[in-house]
């Protein structure tokens, strides 16, 4: 009989809490919301699976310095490997042509980083420490690498949770974001009709991840690591000299470090440090963060349409978040449901990548000042 109830006792059954269910039926939810509604299934998915890894009881898989997911977790997050290899994807995959057609927008993908700092205040007065507070303003920019990444470095408890909120909320935008923009801007202001952006050279692209990435890290040193591997990936994208190298980042690099990214973020989701009133704060502040980041952006656009000739279009202000393409494709239906001739997207995506730039110069310059 002993020996049954050490077999018994040996299992997890009798080591489950209350806590790990709960945390399982969120991992469940994830899962779901993934599958079911398409809700960022490349990373909701890992994340909700990870999350129910996390929480198996006596399972060895968080064990420090053994552990399987703790071994993707120290050397992709604690490592700070992962989210530079993102970005280097993201790179690869990103066109910087309306930006350089229409330079003004990097303008409005600034505004938007506005939502960050508002955020941030809003968190120290809700009695989070400044670093934490700096993990969960970065949300505003719905740009989950670069929130996990600034995590890593000031404050890896709020890891898991960020990261969900941040992913979640970019999962949202189509239904965060029109009535904000809606609400701040007039019929007529929504049907301005923006010309056709210029052509862009071959020599202009390839230029421009060079200088931008040597003016940015230059201002803000903390940020290389996100901008220079983000400049790089454009690089190979632009010079068409390295097609393969371009397409390796465009796909199998960036499935395999999505994969070990969704893993490693639910992983640190453990019942023991999930379960608090201060989750629910986060998000919260997260949706906060998300509506400032898209309303700063529309109004900074009306206030340049004060000085400007040639008026924008203000809706393209709320596709400064970094939430590409999705900013960008609700900003052109929203601009073509009040004009049938509106053809905003290429527009939007100026503000839209501008927003990937500036949210990862913020993590920079809270890392400089707080690291």
């Amino acid at each position: 009989m002993d020996i049954v109830k050490d077999i018994l006792l040996s299992t997890g059954f009798f080591a489950l809490t209350w806590g790990q269910v709960l945390m399982w039926a969120i991992g469940g939810t994830l899962i779901y919301l993934a599958i079911k509604k398409g809700f960022e299934p490349l990373l909701l998915l890992p994340i909700g699976f990870g999350i129910l890894m996390a929480n198996l009881p006596l399972a060895p898989l968080m064990n420090e310095g053994s552990g399987l997911i703790w071994r993707f977790y120290h050397y992709g997050l604690e490592w700070e490997v992962i989210p530079p290899l993102i970005f280097l994807g993201l790179g690869a995959m990103t066109d910087f042509g309306p930006v350089i057609a229409n330079p003004k927008t990097l303008l409005l993908g600034a505004a938007a980083q506005v939502g960050v700092y508002l955020t941030f205040f809003l968190a120290i007065l809700l009695k989070f420490t400044v670093p934490q507070a700096s993990v969960i303003g970065i949300i505003a920019g719905a740009d989950g690498p670069t929130t996990i990444y600034l995590a890593s470095k000031l404050a890896p408890e709020m890891m898991g949770v960020c990261a969900v909120a941040a992913y979640s909320y970019m999962a949202l935008v189509p239904l965060i974001q029109p009535p904000v923009m809606k609400a701040l801007t007039s019929e007529e202001e929504r049907k301005i009709v923006m010309k056709s952006l210029r052509p862009v050279s071959k020599l202009e692209k390839i230029f421009f991840p060079l200088i931008a990435m040597l003016v940015i890290c230059l201002v803000v040193p903390d940020s290389a690591p996100l901008i220079g591997m983000f400049m790089l990936g454009n690089l190979f994208r632009e010079s068409g000299v390295v097609a393969r190298l371009s397409n390796a980042a465009q796909n199998e690099l960036m499935n395999i470090v999505t994969i070990f990214l969704g893993i490693s973020v639910g992983a640190t989701m453990s019942a023991e440090t999930f379960l608090s009133f201060k989750v629910i704060y986060v998000f919260i502040l997260g949706c906060a963060a998300f509506i400032l980041a898209t309303g700063t952006g529309v109004i900074f656009a009306k206030i340049m349409n004060l000085f400007l000739k040639e008026k924008i279009n203000p809706l393209i202000g709320a596709a400064g978040v970094s939430a590409v393409p999705m900013a960008a494709r609700v900003v052109h239906k929203v601009g073509s449901e009040a004009n049938r001739r509106n053809y905003l997207l290429m527009h939007a995506m100026g503000p839209n990548v501008a927003g990937v730039i500036g949210t990862a110069v913020a993590a920079g310059m809270f890392i400089s000042v707080l690291g």
